[in-house]
């Protein structure tokens, strides 16, 4: 009886192959194990719940047809789902003829082992054939609860991180969505979190990803043919920590992938926690469902440390590494370096440096002289006061009109204008933005951004003089 179902699900595929492309051939079909036929019932063997349902979604009316073809009007379809205890949970449903819908029958429960080393799942962080288990968390073991400076700048995000790790999963923060500018401490943040998690948890599997790899083994598991690998393991994960998921914008392949791995994880309890340099409704290029499952938990930001978090920080710093600095040497450090705790303790280590190399006492004047290079060193941030100037000049208007209340085209534009540029050329959030250039809100400011770029594509005189006016502006 196997040897006449597989040869009947031969038949079907020779039928499907010539109906789907390749990629979705060999990612949906050429896994399925036909295991028995009785009676115009065909049973199938799919690997996850995943696979069965976008099947379902997607090949429903072809696999109608084909099994209509080869085995006869009133064919039907049987699923074993496999999962990972070793049991199936089938699903079955009937597939009739293509006017009818799917109709659901009486469930058999079907014993369908999972051998792991067999039916190796592949891990892309490591080779084929690693189990559960023993997924590496790729956690830097220095990035601990312990070792993160509170402040007022972070305390929502290392609250929310902590609760998180106390019961990943089971709070309301799932997923925990954590963003702000470069250097303010979101890698740290995320893989404090997942150190806690195996610290208390030990059997949890974690695993952190910067967003750029996931893509990496998304477009290597793609190339190899390995998607369905690829996603298998990513559903086995419970606490799923992603770095950087701003790169995700524009990859519509590794979103839609992302989508159905969330929701797999999210679906079964699992933790998920993102790191991003803008907040959900600030992020462009990505799908909108995947927004709002972005938003479903609790987005945190980490904001600029105030001085008394950087001399924090600072202190932190010198107790660890066992130097002892005057307090007066820590304030000049902490009130010139203000806005990225990367680049606080980096000037403290070149000052460490400077004391080493040159055989010179850490005095203030040796900081002094070290930092003043530094900063100097460091590119300037254009203004949103200079670039209202700049564009004010270039239309030969004052500044504060850009303020008034008129609804005048060439005024409205301006204003448009100028919030593009501070949205592209400072760090400035979208509420601040707005609230300095006409008291406008967030959403007055991304709509702007949006009328401009769409703007600078159809109409040639208005993307001259944008550019005219990005050109003065780096002068």
């Amino acid at each position: 009886m196997v040897k006449k179902c597989e040869e009947i699900w031969g038949k079907c595929l020779q039928i499907i192959k010539d109906n789907v492309p390749k990629v979705s051939y060999q990612t949906w079909f050429e896994p399925i194990v036909p295991l028995d036929i009785n009676d115009k019932v065909l049973a199938i063997q799919v690997p996850s719940e995943f696979f069965y349902e976008f099947i379902e979604e997607n090949f429903l009316d072809l696999l109608k047809k084909t099994l209509n073809k080869v085995i006869g009007t009133g064919a039907k379809l049987e699923y074993h789902v496999v999962i990972e205890n070793g049991a199936s949970a089938d699903k079955t449903y009937v597939l009739k003829k293509p006017s009818s819908d799917k109709i659901p029958i009486t469930n058999r429960p079907v014993q369908v082992p999972l051998d792991l080393e067999a039916n190796a799942i592949v891990n892309p962080f490591i080779i084929p054939g690693i189990k559960k288990m023993h997924v590496d968390p790729n956690l830097n073991l220095e990035y601990t609860f312990d070792n993160f400076v509170e402040g007022e700048c972070n305390r929502l995000g290392r609250s929310a991180g902590y609760a998180v790790a106390q019961n990943p999963g089971g709070t309301a923060f799932n997923p925990l969505f954590i963003y702000g500018n470069s250097g303010l401490g979101k890698t740290h943040l995320a893989q404090a979190i997942g150190i806690e998690v195996k610290k208390i948890m030990p059997e949890k599997v974690v695993l952190y990803v910067d967003a750029n790899k996931f893509l990496t083994q998304y477009m290597e598991a793609t190339r190899n043919n390995n998607r369905n690998d690829f996603i298998h393991f990513y559903q086995m994960i419970d606490v799923l920590i992603v770095d950087d998921v701003q790169y995700f914008s524009k990859k519509e392949g590794t979103q839609e992938v992302f989508f159905h791995i969330f929701n797999h994880l999210h679906q079964h309890g699992k933790q998920l926690v993102l790191t991003s340099d803008k907040p959900p409704v600030e992020l462009n290029g990505m799908e909108q469902r995947l927004l709002s499952r972005f938003k479903w938990g609790l987005s945190a930001d980490l904001q600029e440390p105030d001085f008394e978090t950087r001399i924090k920080i600072l202190k932190k710093k010198t107790y660890k590494d066992g130097i002892d600095i005057k307090e007066e040497i820590l304030e000049y450090i902490a009130s010139h370096i203000t806005n990225n705790i990367r680049e606080l303790e980096g000037a403290l280590v070149s000052l460490l440096a400077q004391s080493t190399l040159n055989k010179k006492e850490i005095t203030l004047e040796l900081a002094k002289d070290m930092i003043d290079k530094l900063v100097k060193s460091t590119r300037r941030e254009v203004s949103i006061d200079y670039i209202q100037k700049v564009v004010c000049n270039y239309f030969s208007m004052p500044v504060e009109t850009l303020s008034s209340k008129t609804r005048k085209r060439e005024i409205v534009q301006a204003r448009q204008i100028a919030m593009y540029f501070a949205k592209t050329m400072t760090k400035s959030s979208l509420a601040a933005i707005g609230a300095a250039i006409g008291n406008k809100d967030h959403a007055t400011v991304l709509h702007a951004f949006k009328t401009v770029n769409n703007l600078i594509d159809t109409d040639k005189k208005f993307k001259a003089d944008v550019e005219e006016i990005e050109k003065r502006l780096k002068m």
